[in-house]
């Protein structure tokens, strides 16, 4: 099977993947050799990740008013990955190297090719998607990472989809091999989390919840909070050893800290371009930011801080946080919320996750200056011990089954209340002294997500990556203070 799309101006090029190209319409005879080729030759910046793909940042047989159309054929999954096997359980979503082109998402070019996806990978109720009208396509605002869209075909019976594009930037932050691994096991096990009916090379299409997503006005709300800290404790309470594919928990390693470790190189060379103003390195100076990182961990370690690891979100802000509109007969009130977009999930310690979310609060990712975080809007006593009584309420022993089995915690009608104040101050505490991480894991984030926009020299941009990183790198060392380290 292929499709003919249009080359971006940004190509992922994977040489581990056998994928064949063929220009169609161009003066230049294109492929990922040639490509490569050309940029070295002429001097066009490009750069090698670890897993061995270029990506090129010019392209010179293309410029800007050039539409060169390519064709990319369709492979199966284990034809992609045959130097990296996935997991059994993933074998049911096909795989197609389509890309789509989330700028063109209102050209009918594009909605062909997502017709032609929808049938090749046979989604229920699209699977004659060639006899479709034109599908509805929709932009969901408020998605730093990745754009999505709303699938819909208004004239027809076909179920609404949730259609995801990946960022440019997001192979060196998130493995999606991973990511779909505990997606299956969320949704087939847990029943948490969008089925996933399949994939192309930039992009995944799953499952729409009939919802509706959450505001930064409504998690502050009372009862809405204390549903979702009723949620995190239930996926908190999920077997993490299947998620990260180890026997013992004392295996696990601690999300935050892994990804602070792989990120930072990545990050030192956005910091590194010629782009980046001396003042911005200066502020942002990586290397006392891992020196400080080192001896902050082992605070950590030293005042016996509870690390234990459980299934975290780490990205619980409001617009990954859905409102179901309609809830069966007899479901807890608690499930009317649901979480979504897991491809930050990790293990980390359970306040981690919470003191994340907190942080949360303080964000307005649809106000005007959406990179800027609004200290005096993070949750007080009142609001905190609101989410995290429901949390404690709620929480669950991880164990291999569909089941959490309750952990110990208190109820409304416990008779003692020092151990409900007991539990209480532990665990904020916890969240208190694991807070600074969240910044620093963030602040990394948002260097890495810069790069595109750094190299484009974007004056402006609908979210400020390095602004949002100096930002978070200062509340770090505010707080790492706060804490004596």
């Amino acid at each position: 099977m292929s499709t003919d799309i249009v080359l971006p101006d940004i190509v992922n090029v994977d040489f581990h993947r056998p994928i064949a190209i063929s220009a169609v319409s161009s003066n230049a005879s294109i492929t990922p050799q040639t490509l490569f080729h050309s940029s070295r030759t002429t001097g066009a910046p490009y750069h090698r990740r670890d897993d061995s793909s270029v990506y090129l940042d010019d392209i010179p047989h293309v410029g800007r008013p050039t539409r060169c159309y390519v064709r990319i054929f369709a492979l199966s999954l284990a034809q992609l990955t045959r130097s990296a096997p996935q997991p059994k359980c993933l074998s049911r979503y096909h795989a197609y190297t389509i890309i789509l082109l989330f700028r063109l998402y209102n050209s009918t070019g594009f909605s062909q090719q997502l017709l032609d996806i929808l049938r090749i990978l046979r989604v229920p109720s699209w699977s004659q998607a060639a006899n479709h009208p034109v599908p509805c396509i929709q932009k969901v605002s408020g998605s730093f990472t990745n754009a999505v869209f709303f699938v819909s075909s208004p004239s027809t019976s076909s179920r609404t989809l949730l259609l995801r594009i990946y960022g440019p930037s997001t192979d060196s932050l998130i493995s999606r091999t991973r990511e779909l691994q505990l997606l299956h096991v969320l949704s087939s096990r847990y029943k948490l989390g969008p089925r996933i009916y399949g994939t192309f090379t930039n992009g995944r299409l799953e499952e729409y919840f009939d919802s509706v997503t959450l505001t930064a006005v409504d998690i502050r709300e009372p009862r809405i909070s204390a549903y979702i800290g009723a949620r995190m404790a239930e996926l908190h309470g999920v077997d993490v050893t299947a998620i990260d594919g180890q026997s013992h928990g004392s295996n696990i390693k601690i999300g935050v800290c892994k990804n602070v470790h792989s990120w930072l190189p990545h990050a030192r060379a956005v910091l590194a371009l010629p782009a980046i103003a001396p003042a911005i390195r200066k502020e942002l100076d990586l290397d006392r930011f891992h020196s400080k990182w080192e001896s902050y961990m082992k605070w950590l370690k030293n005042q016996h801080i509870d690390s234990h690891p459980v299934l975290c979100h780490n990205d619980a802000q409001y617009g990954n946080i859905l409102r179901l509109n309609r809830v069966e007969e007899g479901t807890p009130e608690h499930h009317q919320i649901i979480v979504v977009d897991f491809e930050y999930a990790s293990p980390n310690p359970a306040a981690f996750d919470i003191a994340n979310h907190f942080h949360e609060w303080t964000a307005n990712y649809h106000g005007p200056t959406p990179h800027v975080l609004d200290a005096s809007r993070y949750p007080n006593r009142a609001e905190r011990r609101t989410f995290l009584t429901a949390y404690l309420r709620n929480r669950t022993i991880s164990t291999s089954t569909s089941t959490p089995t309750p952990a110990p915690a208190f109820s409304d009608s416990d008779p003692s209340p020092v151990v409900r104040e007991r539990e209480l101050v532990a665990l904020e505490n916890a969240v208190c002294a694991w807070s600074p991480s969240t910044h620093a894991m963030w602040s990394v984030w948002a260097l890495v997500q810069a790069r595109e926009n750094v190299l484009a020299h974007v004056a402006r941009s609908e979210f400020d990556y390095v602004n949002y990183a100096c930002r978070r790198m200062a509340a770090f060392y505010r707080e790492l203070a706060s804490l004596g380290v």
